[in-house]
């Protein structure tokens, strides 16, 4: 199966978020760890699964999209060839291409259908077809967001396991620091995948993530306040 970084950080940059932000909520309404596991693992598997679902069902219709509109193009290449011929010579004309210049480059394009065809997708359609999988975009998804996703709850798993006296507050510090850490490294690769300065986009992610743990740890306290 072929590994896709992007799917993979997709699924790595929600998993780190939601994750971390059911264990802000949590710790913030005052909850045992064993609360945390448990709804941290409800959120692992369910969140992964339906964002897998998702991505599977974004990558196939997109494709199924693509293949529909090729074949409507080679529909009108083999029924409309002097129409579709024109459309080519329109295409490359705003390009600046004039006279013999123009004249041979719309003949060797139509010269070969295939390279036509391709032609009218990318540049008529602006469609770009790809090889992605739905199934392998789909299991890196699921992949990224559980390895990733589970760094937060791992101080909780420890104590819970161990029987640890750490108290609470240090297992929560300690999420902090493994979840801050991924947020960056995750925000990095992301922003080598799209050619962004990677600190940048390691930043980034880390402000996003943190954002959302504050939100989360503030409606927990406030709701354990209420409800007390």
């Amino acid at each position: 199966m072929k590994y896709t970084v992007e799917n993979f950080v997709y699924g790595a940059i929600d998993g780190a978020v939601t994750t971390f932000a059911i264990v802000t909520g949590v710790v913030g309404a005052s909850l045992a760890p064993s609360i945390i596991i448990i709804l941290g693992f409800a959120n692992l598997l369910a969140d992964g699964f339906s964002m897998a679902i998702g991505n599977y069902l974004a990558v196939k219709t997109q494709n199924e999209f693509i293949q529909r509109e090729r074949k409507r193009e080679e529909w009108e290449i083999d029924n409309r060839i002097e129409e579709e011929q024109q459309e080519i010579r329109e295409i490359y004309s705003k390009k600046g291409f004039k006279d013999e210049l123009l004249d041979d480059i719309v003949r060797i394009i139509t010269s070969r259908r295939k390279v036509w065809v391709d032609t009218m997708m990318r540049e008529e359609l602006g469609l770009i077809e790809g090889k992605n999988s739905p199934v392998v975009s789909a299991v890196n998804t699921f992949v990224g967001f559980n390895a990733i996703g589970i760094i937060p709850l791992i101080p909780f798993i420890v104590v819970y396991l161990t029987g640890s006296n750490i108290f609470i507050s240090n297992a929560f510090f300690y999420s902090v620091l493994a979840t801050a850490s991924s947020f960056f490294l995750i925000g990095s690769i992301r922003g080598k995948v799209v050619r962004k300065p990677m600190m940048i986009s390691g930043f980034n992610t880390l402000l996003i993530g943190g954002v959302a743990a504050a939100v989360s740890y503030c409606i927990g306290y406030v709701l354990s306040m209420i409800i007390d």
